[in-house]
């Protein structure tokens, strides 16, 4: 179903953001006849670009098209060129804005998509309020216009709030996107639909059965050219706050009133809120921080920086269904291999009836796998061909390319599909960002030199683990699960 008119406005338009994500999903999303036959989308950079020069610029980021395809979506891009915090460039672009009005002989929606580092938000926001251009053209902006920001949304609770509260001066909840784009993975959206909508799992989907869960985000690459952004954020802040609370809340959240935009939203901010919080004098028990080796020879990262790449913790989740339930959770680059992994581990009862024949160490497992290779997989404990009784686990798996025969699609596809529609379901709400940053800024103060509430410096105390790069972290994140008897999967 295609999408009414609208322009979507991309600030940062020559970022790696737009190039590498945004424009080849547009384009995706065009090839597929799933974006409406009148659409304008125009680039915001300090570049002095023609809009020839910047079509030329996107083309270089598109996979597949031919030339035809090609062409017919580039008559509708376009490039303005400003600096965030001059007024010359907002000028410039609401005369733009309104001659598309013009064109299409009515005002289209308006989506601001704000694809900058986040130091540039409250910047462009000032000018997106003080010109009007929030408010759209003769309609008020509660309608027909829509904000678009991506993560980090903020360092900190403080600096979370105050984020927030300039979003609520400009824009209307019902029209702030918060993108976490792991959200929009197909295997994450499909965790609630075989939660709830299979029989044979949501009976036993609690701590009655359930021993623990492990969670494993992990990267081979480091940070790249990333140095000057990550190094003094960290991985906590980087992908802890977001796509790792995003998870938990999936395989812990209750289930919803209805299968609606509100009705999920309330159950993941529920799950997010019941995250039980590591105090700061806890955290050296809880929490396990690392730090690849070689990171400090990394370009623009400080020869002194104890900032994390790697990160483990235990922690709770203090619902009815889940209360005591320990989830292990692990992250890092550099990692072993590429993997993003949910496995939850049933409580072993194989040892009732079966104990002499040799119960295998782990029994029931069902692993979701959102990366890579799209899937979900479920071990149990069969006997072995033979005459003698002798028990062996088997794995059955499922996999979106093999049962499907098509490719997945990509997460901001769906994120896209979704801005068009006004479809809030995958982004997050106000209430889930602040629950989880109150839980990772205690974590963040329990590793500063001085803490103070809602404040973290970044001066370092509690010390680092240096972990080889192509390993699976510090040897302290063994250590952190093996106290309870378990171990990684």
């Amino acid at each position: 179903m295609q999408s009414s008119p609208f322009v979507m406005i991309i600030f940062g338009a020559t970022g790696d953001l737009s190039r590498n994500k945004l424009m080849p999903a547009l384009f995706s999303l065009f090839k597929q006849r799933q974006m409406s036959g009148q659409f304008f989308i125009v680039g915001f950079a300090r570049r002095p670009f023609t809009d020839e020069e910047f079509r030329v610029m996107m083309s270089e980021s598109l996979l597949s098209g031919d030339e035809t395809e090609v062409r017919n979506f580039f008559k509708s891009i376009y490039y303005q060129q400003g600096l965030f915090d001059q007024q010359k460039g907002y000028d410039e672009l609401i005369n733009k804005l309104n001659s598309f009005d013009q064109k299409m002989g009515a005002c289209i929606t308006r989506l601001f998509y704000l694809a900058t580092p986040p130091d540039n938000y409250e910047t462009i926001l000032n000018f997106l309020h003080d010109t009007k251009l929030s408010e759209g053209r003769k309609h008020g902006s509660s309608k027909w216009t829509r904000l678009i920001i991506e993560k980090p949304f903020g360092k900190d609770i403080e600096t979370a709030r105050s984020l927030d509260k300039k979003l609520a001066k400009v824009f209307e909840e019902k029209q702030i996107f918060r993108v976490d784009h792991y959200l929009g993975k197909e295997t994450v959206q499909n965790i609630l639909t075989f939660r709830f909508a299979n029989g044979i799992f949501e009976p036993i989907w609690n701590k009655k059965y359930i021993d623990h869960i492990q969670l494993t985000w992990a990267e081979t690459k480091g940070i790249g050219g990333r140095g000057k952004f990550f190094d003094g954020v960290g991985l906590l802040r980087d992908v802890g706050q977001n796509h790792l609370m995003q998870l938990i809340a999936a395989v812990a959240m209750e289930q919803p009133r209805s299968f609606s935009r509100e009705g999920v939203r309330d159950a993941r901010a529920k799950a997010i809120k019941a995250i039980r919080f590591i105090e700061s004098s806890e955290v050296q028990k809880f929490v396990v921080r690392g730090q690849y080796g070689g990171y400090k020879e990394e370009k623009d990262v400080k020869k002194d920086s104890g900032t994390e790449t790697f990160v483990a913790m235990k922690l709770f989740v203090d619902n009815e269904r889940f209360r005591d339930v320990p989830f292990y959770i692990r992250a890092g680059k550099k990692m072993q291999k590429d993997l993003v992994e949910i496995s939850i581990v049933f409580i072993q009862t194989c040892h009732l009836l079966f104990k002499e024949f040799g119960c295998p160490e782990e029994g029931n497992i069902l692993r979701i796998r959102i990366q890579p290779d799209e899937g979900i997989g479920i071990r149990v404990i069969a006997k072995k061909p033979g005459v003698n009784l002798s028990l062996q686990t088997v794995d059955m798996e499922f996999s979106y390319k093999e049962e499907f025969g098509e490719k997945v699609s990509d997460a901001y596809e769906k994120i896209l599909i979704d801005i068009f529609k006004g479809d809030q379901m995958l982004f997050n709400r106000s209430d889930e960002l602040e629950s989880s940053w109150e839980f990772i800024t205690k974590i963040l103060e329990g590793w500063s030199r001085e803490a103070r509430p809602g404040f973290a410096r970044e001066t370092q105390k509690s010390e680092i683990k240096v972990y080889e790069a192509g390993t699976w972290g510090p040897k302290d994140a063994d250590e952190l699960i093996a106290r309870d008897g378990r171990k990684w999967l």
